[in-house]
């Protein structure tokens, strides 16, 4: 099956809401993700779709965070959502958009990313445990569905403390 990963593009907003909307059923994933786009702080490079045949199948946000300390607070990426439309989930599109993304965000030097997952799930890609790095979600969430990932080492030292979710996360 050839997959093509790639930036996702003015002409993909609407197959990426139903990606999402399908993928979700219904859930507010699709309309985080519209909302996301419209911030500053978002990141064409780092919204991504996979393609098969020139229908969208998949689709990876990273978004920039922040980590506060109360005293510092550190630039990260939250990787959210991801989506892969059912038909074609466990065949590694999920994989090789988060691994692509994973590669973008180092490329364009970012030193971190933070996941809210599946405990088998995200350890693959080289997550650990947030709380190893004394990271917390500032809201209740099991320590074992909590990641964190450096991009570069060291990319999390002295960046401990709560993830800062922009206000668009708030209705997910």
């Amino acid at each position: 099956m050839k997959i093509e990963i790639m930036p996702e593009t003015e002409d993909d907003y609407e197959q990426i809401t139903r990606l999402h909307t399908v993928a979700f059923n219904g859930g507010n994933e699709a309309e985080l993700v519209e909302k996301l786009r419209k911030t500053p702080l978002y990141v064409s490079n780092l919204s991504l779709v996979a393609k098969y045949k020139n229908k969208i199948i998949g689709h990876v946000l990273f978004y920039p965070i922040k980590i506060d300390s109360g005293k510092r607070k550190c630039h990260s990426l939250a990787l959210a959502p991801i989506s892969v439309l059912p038909d074609f989930q466990r065949r590694g599109v999920g994989s090789r958009l988060i691994k692509k993304g994973l590669e973008e965000a180092s490329r364009l030097g970012f030193k971190s990313v933070i996941v809210l997952g599946h405990a088998e799930y995200y350890p693959r890609f080289g997550f650990e445990t947030a709380n190893k790095f004394g990271i917390s979600a500032s809201f209740d969430v099991p320590s074992n569905v909590f990641f964190a990932m450096e991009l570069v080492k060291n990319g999390l030292k002295n960046c401990s403390g709560t993830v800062e979710y922009p206000e668009e996360f708030k209705d997910v």
